[in-house]
Order: C-alpha cells, then sequence, then structure tokens
C-alpha cells in the first residue's frame, strides 16, 4: 500500500515527467534541423518511459 506521504511524491513526479514530454515534444515539432529534432523526441520518449514505470506504481 502507498502512504499519502508516497501518493503525494508519484504525483509530482508524474507531473514533472508529463511537462517534460511535453516540452520536448513542442521542441521537436518547432526545430527545422532533423537530427536536432529527433533528439528531441528521444528525450520525450525516454520521459514518457519514466512516466509509464511510476504511473505503474499506483496499480
Amino acid at each position: 500500500m502507498v502512504s499519502e506521504k508516497e501518493l503525494s511524491a508519484l504525483n509530482d513526479l508524474l507531473t514533472e515527467e508529463e511537462l517534460l514530454i511535453k516540452k520536448f515534444q513542442m521542441l521537436a515539432e518547432h526545430t527545422e534541423d532533423e537530427e536536432i529534432s529527433a533528439k528531441f523526441k528521444e528525450i520525450s520518449n525516454k520521459h514518457q518511459g519514466h512516466f509509464n514505470a511510476l504511473y505503474a506504481q499506483l496499480s
């Protein structure tokens, strides 16, 4: 069972990861350099993996 403190920390981490996902997706969409865009997408996907792993802790 997850304590209130752990749940709050998980929620904070999920929020941070979600913001990073959106930030790097936006950067990937707004750069004209394909190599940089691909790197931003890779970083966004890494944070999506973090988000998914954290979310799995809730179930």
